[in-house]
C-alpha cells in the first residue's frame, strides 16, 4: 500500500519538577537547601530514512509523545533529561502546519529537523536561598512539552518525471534504463504507485520516476494520477510518453493537448517545466499523418520529439543521452521554503473568575503552575503565593466579582477563606 499525505500529532516531553531537599550529613549544621533541577524533557524529532519511499508506518500509528524529563533529587543531582522521539520519514517529506497549508519544514536536505521542543526542567530549591531566606521550602515546577498536529505529505525527489496516459509504456521504459522492476502488464492502471529509477549516461546519474497514468480529469480528482501529480512537483524535466502507433486511443497528439491541459490545471508552474515528447510503441506501426501533426507541436512549442520501442530499447540510449544533456542545461531541483513562521506570543497571564454554587473559582493557565509550586505547609511560601496574587491582579479580579470576607476561593483544587 503507498501513503503519500498523513496528519498526525507530535509532543514532546514536559520538564521535570525541581527538588525541594535540605543537606543532611552527620557533623554538619544546618547544611542549606540540596535541592537538584528537573531534567529536560524529550523533542521531537524527524529525520530522513533512504530505504522508505512511503509513508505507510503512519497508517496505524497517528501519535507520538516524547519521554518527560526526570525530577530533580537530594544533593544538587540534576534530573535525567527526556530520550528524544526519533521519527523517520522517507527523503522528499515536507512538514506543514494543517490549518493553513503552510510548510513548516522540507525534508529533502536530508538533516534532522526538531518540529517540538521538550520541556525545560524545573529550578530545585537551591535557586531560591537568600541571605534573609535561608530554608526555602519550594521549587519550581518543569514547564509543558511542545505539541502541535502536522501534515507529512511525501513529494518525492526525482529528476525525471514519466507522464502519460495509461498503458503507453512508462514503466517498461523505467525498466529498461534502471534497475527498477516495476509491474509490467496490458492493462490500465498497471502502476499503482510511483516507481523510482536511478539512470546512469557516461558515468552521470539521475533519478526517474514513474508517475501512475493520468487520465482526462484527473486534476478534478478522477483516475489515479490526481493524487500522485505531486510526485512530479519537483521535477526539473517532464518527459511526455504518449503511444504513437494509435493502438489504444485514435489521435496522440490529443493524448498530448490533454495530458498538459490537465497539468496545467493541477499546476501552472509545472506545466511550464521543460518537456521531451516521447513517442513509443513504433515497433507496432504508425501513421505517418499523426507523426507530421505531433513534429509540428513539438516544434512549435520547443519540445524535442524522440521515437522508441520501450519494449525492444529501440532508440532508448538516444533518448537517454539526450536527458542527461538537458538536465545538465537545468537548475537544481526544488526545495521548499520554510512558510510558516510560529510567533512568539507573551506568556497569557489573564485571570477569570466564575461563581458556582457560592465557589468563586479563579481560572487562569498560568495559575495551574503556580500552584505545583507552592508548598502550601511553609510560611514563606505561602507569603511568596499572596504576593503573587496582588500583584498579578487576581486578588483584584475577586474584588471585581464582588466576593466578601470569609467567601471560599477555589484557585485549581486550592481552597481558602478570602480576607482583606
Amino acid at each position: 500500500m503507498f501513503i503519500d499525505k498523513v496528519q498526525i500529532f507530535i509532543k514532546a516531553g514536559d520538564g521535570g519538577n525541581g527538588c525541594v531537599s535540605f543537606r543532611r550529613e552527620k557533623y554538619v549544621a544546618k547544611g542549606g537547601p540540596d535541592g537538584g533541577d528537573g531534567g529536560r524533557g524529550g523533542n521531537i524529532v524527524f529525520v530522513v530514512d533512504e530505504g522508505e519511499n512511503t509513508l505507510l508506518n503512519f497508517k496505524y500509528r497517528r501519535k507520538f509523545v516524547a519521554q518527560n524529563g526526570g525530577d530533580g533529587m537530594a544533593k544538587k543531582f540534576h534530573g535525567k533529561g527526556g530520550e528524544d522521539l526519533v521519527i523517520p520519514v522517507p527523503q522528499g517529506t515536507i512538514i506543514r502546519d494543517p490549518e493553513s497549508g503552510l510548510v513548516i519544514h522540507d525534508m529533502s536536505d536530508g538533516l534532522p529537523f526538531i518540529a517540538a521542543k521538550g520541556g525545560k526542567g524545573g529550578w530545585g530549591n537551591t535557586h531560591f536561598a537568600t541571605p534573609t531566606r535561608q530554608v526555602p521550602r519550594f521549587a519550581k515546577s518543569g514547564t509543558k512539552g511542545g505539541e502541535r498536529n502536522v501534515v507529512l505529505e511525501l513529494k518525492m525527489l526525482a529528476d525525471v518525471g514519466l507522464v502519460g496516459f495509461p498503458n503507453v509504456g512508462k514503466s517498461t521504459l523505467l525498466s529498461e534504463v534502471t534497475a527498477a522492476r516495476p509491474k509490467i502488464a496490458n492493462y490500465h492502471f498497471t502502476t499503482l504507485a510511483p516507481n523510482l529509477g536511478v539512470v546512469t549516461v557516461y558515468g552521470k546519474s539521475f533519478v526517474m520516476a514513474d508517475i501512475p497514468g493520468l487520465i482526462e480529469g484527473a486534476s478534478d480528482g478522477l483516475g489515479l494520477g490526481h493524487d500522485f501529480l505531486r510526485h512530479i512537483d519537483r521535477c526539473r524535466l517532464i518527459l511526455h510518453i504518449f503511444d504513437i502507433s494509435a493502438s489504444e486511443r485514435e489521435d496522440p497528439l490529443s493524448d498530448i493537448l490533454s495530458i498538459n491541459a490537465e497539468l496545467r490545471k493541477y499546476s501552472p508552474e509545472l506545466a511550464s517545466r521543460p518537456q521531451i515528447l516521447v513517442g513509443n510503441k513504433i515497433d507496432m506501426g504508425y501513421s505517418d499523418e499523426h507523426l507530421a501533426r505531433v513534429k509540428e507541436y513539438a516544434d512549435a512549442n520547443g519540445c524535442e520529439l524522440f521515437l522508441i520501442s520501450g519494449g525492444l530499447s529501440e532508440g532508448v540510449p538516444e533518448l537517454m543521452k539526450a536527458v542527461s544533456q538537458k538536465l545538465a542545461e537545468l537548475p537544481p531541483m526544488t526545495y521548499y521554503e520554510e512558510e510558516y513562521v510560529e510567533t512568539p506570543t507573551d506568556y497569557d497571564m489573564s485571570v477569570t473568575v466564575e461563581i458556582v454554587d457560592g465557589i468563586y473559582k479563579v481560572i487562569g493557565e498560568w495559575l495551574v503552575r503556580l500552584c505545583n509550586d507552592i508548598n502550601f505547609d511553609d510560611y514563606e511560601s505561602l507569603q511568596y503565593f499572596q504576593r503573587v496574587l496582588r500583584d498579578k491582579g487576581v486578588i483584584k479580579a475577586l474584588e471585581d466579582a464582588g466576593i466578601q470576607e470569609g467567601q471560599t476561593v477555589d484557585i485549581y483544587g486550592v481552597e481558602f477563606e478570602f480576607y482583606y
